[in-house]
């Protein structure tokens, strides 16, 4: 049951992730992948908020948790993708949007997970 659960929650957070990748290109422009640091930060945000509820406020359930935390937020979240994105990024020579790509994914992300946090708890 939970690798189906997993399986549901991976496959509605991959498409999500192609949503909003594309979306943000069509409203943002590709010279930096937005796509990629918006998932990152929503992402984030979600796993922050979600993991501190179900540890410390709110009793979800171990199945509801494979379904949002690693099914939907592990296929939603893209890490890996930011990662060889900033790699070509350097390649092609654009050091200031690969300066600004990576430490808008990092500092961006970790706020958001803080925030997330944050929430959770009050």
């Amino acid at each position: 049951m939970k690798i189906l659960l997993i399986g549901m929650g991976g496959f509605l957070g991959a498409v999500s992730r192609y949503y909003v990748s594309k979306g943000s290109a069509v409203l943002l422009g590709n010279k930096i992948p937005y796509g990629t640091l918006m998932v990152n930060i929503i992402g984030s945000f979600l796993l922050g908020l979600i993991f501190t509820l179900s540890v410390e406020k709110l009793a979800i359930s171990e199945n509801m948790r494979f379904f949002i935390a690693v099914g939907f937020l592990g296929a939603f979240t893209t890490f890996s993708t930011f990662s060889v994105e900033s790699l070509y990024l350097i390649e092609d020579g654009a050091y200031t949007s690969a300066i600004i790509y990576i430490m808008g994914n990092l500092v961006l992300s970790l706020s958001a997970a803080f925030i997330g946090i944050l929430i959770a708890r009050m």
